[in-house]
Order: structure tokens, then C-alpha cells, then sequence
């Protein structure tokens, strides 16, 4: 069904005059309006699309930490279309005239029920179709990009959300970046010592979710002997029944090496550092359910 969701906050209100949410072009018009979701909450970073007449996508925008969105746009008719992270797509119709603000209200977001949670249990990461990748930035020029080639993790789903739990412990030594002299240096001394420190053991203490199948993971990492919070920033994206039933997530999160005392560093002429001190983690996680 091409139109879903509910739109709130009444009629469409036109002003003339160029006093509105940003300057209103003297060859067209002005079209705003704010996303929220099914309990009248602005939904912040909600993507907008707006299409004319055939069908072609003449504006996006992202909303605002208030929910809200504006586009200036030709005369005409046009479809705006909403959509967020765990709701399905909203899509409302306006028509723009020359000089005018068209307000077209609040566009209410309804939540996508395959995407909520996950049928609680016990789940484990299936490595074959997970990865643990990471992103290093290279004489602040180039980025170096890694993965961690072996690893194993288990996921608990509580029946409330809140009591949920996941651990993963990672062999250090299967550090890979394409590079075989690189790949060694890493293992080395100078970073991961993986002699001293073969494991490196994430494990939460904290699950909640912001809004739609966005979830926030907080939890201790533990690298090169040290440990420090983290913070994983999760998106879920359902459930389907392949060899299993299994769920999946994506997940990044940001580390700085000096805060696990990985402190090697050249540095070049004008101060450039060789290797980066923050590493950008990305997570593609498909877990299993066991029981």
C-alpha cells in the first residue's frame, strides 16, 4: 500500500511574503514540516525525499534534532516521502505555488513490527557470515583497512529488552590488513602484542533502544591489557529462517589507541602522524538462535 502512517497537525497552512523557515526563492516556493513517530516524539535524522511529477527525486534532507525539514522547490506538484530507521515510509502529497510557505504539519511514523526486537533467547555469531572490520588513517592521507579474521560471540536477548547481553572474545593474532610486514607489525610489541595479549574481550552491561531498530550496546573492551567503556551504536535489521533462524545487526563505534596504551607512533616532517589515533569499528553481525 503506496500510502501508510497518519499525519497529524491539521491543514495545510500557505503564508505569503519571505519571512519563513529559510529565504523562499523569488521563482518558487517553500515546502516544511516535521517527522515524529507514534507517540508524538520528534524523530531527529528521519530521511526525506521529495518527487515531482515524474517521478524524480528532486530533494532530500535529513531532519533536524527537532524533527523538522524544509525544501524550496519550483512550482508544481510533488510527493514527499519519510522514512526512518524500524517505521515504515510515510508519503504525503503537496502542491507548491509561487511566493507561498507551504506547511504540510507532522508526518507520524509507524513502527515496523519486523523490526522491533528479536525473539528472545540465546544466540551465537555465526563468523562465517559476521566480520569485525576496522578503518585506520594512514600519514593523514590514506585509510588502512582491516579485519579480524577470527572470533566468536554469543548474544542474549532478554524478554526485557533492557536485560539483554553480549560477549565476544577475539583472537588478536588474526589480524589482517592485506599486508603481510603490516599484518606482523601489528601483532608486534609496538601494537596489539598478541604474545603477551592474545585476546581482545568485548562484554555489555548495558542494552537500550533510542528509537525504531536503533539500539545503543554500552559495555568494557578489553585490548592490549587495558580495559575501557564502549559504546556500540547498533542498527537491527530483522529476522529471517536460512540454516536456522538468525538475526542481524550492523554496529560501529570509534576507539583512540591511547586510551588502551597502543602508543606507537612516527611522526613526519610538520608533525603528520604515520598511524592514526582513532580507529573507526564496524560490525556485521548475523547471530543464530539457539535456544
Amino acid at each position: 500500500m503506496l500510502w501508510s502512517g497518519r499525519r497529524r497537525g491539521g491543514k495545510k497552512q500557505k503564508t505569503g511574503g519571505r519571512q519563513a523557515l529559510m529565504s523562499i526563492p523569488l521563482t518558487g516556493g517553500l515546502v516544511s514540516g516535521d517527522v515524529r513517530d507514534d507517540e508524538g516524539k520528534p524523530l531527529a535524522g528521519a530521511h526525506v525525499a521529495i518527487f515531482d511529477r515524474s517521478n524524480k527525486c528532486v530533494a532530500r534532507s535529513e531532519t533536524d534534532p527537532y524533527g523538522f525539514f524544509a525544501a524550496a522547490l519550483m512550482p508544481g506538484a510533488y510527493r514527499i516521502r519519510a522514512e526512518a530507521g524500524g517505521y515504515q515510509s510515510f508519503h504525503e502529497r503537496t502542491e507548491i505555488e509561487w511566493g507561498t510557505h507551504s506547511s504540510i504539519g507532522s508526518l507520524t511514523l509507524i513502527p515496523d513490527a519486523t523490526l522491533t526486537v528479536p525473539t528472545p533467547g540465546l544466540y551465537e555469531i555465526d563468523p562465517d557470515h559476521s566480520a569485525i572490520r576496522f578503518v585506520a588513517r594512514h600519514i593523514a592521507m590514506s585509510r588502512v583497512y582491516g579485519q579480524f579474521m577470527e572470533f566468536v560471540g554469543q548474544i542474549y536477548i532478554g524478554e526485557r529488552f533492557e536485560d539483554s547481553q553480549v560477549e565476544v572474545l577475539i583472537d588478536a593474532a588474526s589480524v589482517f590488513t592485506n599486508a603481510e610486514k603490516r599484518d606482523a607489525h601489528l601483532r608486534s610489541a609496538d601494537f596489539l602484542d598478541v604474545t603477551r595479549f592474545p585476546k581482545l574481550h568485548f562484554s555489555s552491561h548495558r542494552f537500550s533502544r533510542p528509537g525504531g531498530n536503533r539500539w545503543l550496546i554500552d559495555g568494557e573492551l578489553t585490548l592490549h591489557g587495558m580495559t575501557s567503556d564502549v559504546q556500540l551504536d547498533a542498527t537491527y535489521l530483522g529476522m529471517q529462517e536460512w540454516n536456522g533462524m538468525r538475526a542481524g545487526c550492523t554496529a560501529t563505534t570509534e576507539l583512540h589507541r591511547e586510551h588502551f596504551t597502543v602508543n606507537w607512533q612516527q611522526i613526519l616532517a610538520r608533525g603528520v602522524p604515520v598511524v592514526g589515533s582513532t580507529i573507526q569499528i564496524t560490525l556485521d553481525i548475523q547471530g543464530i538462535l539457539k535456544s
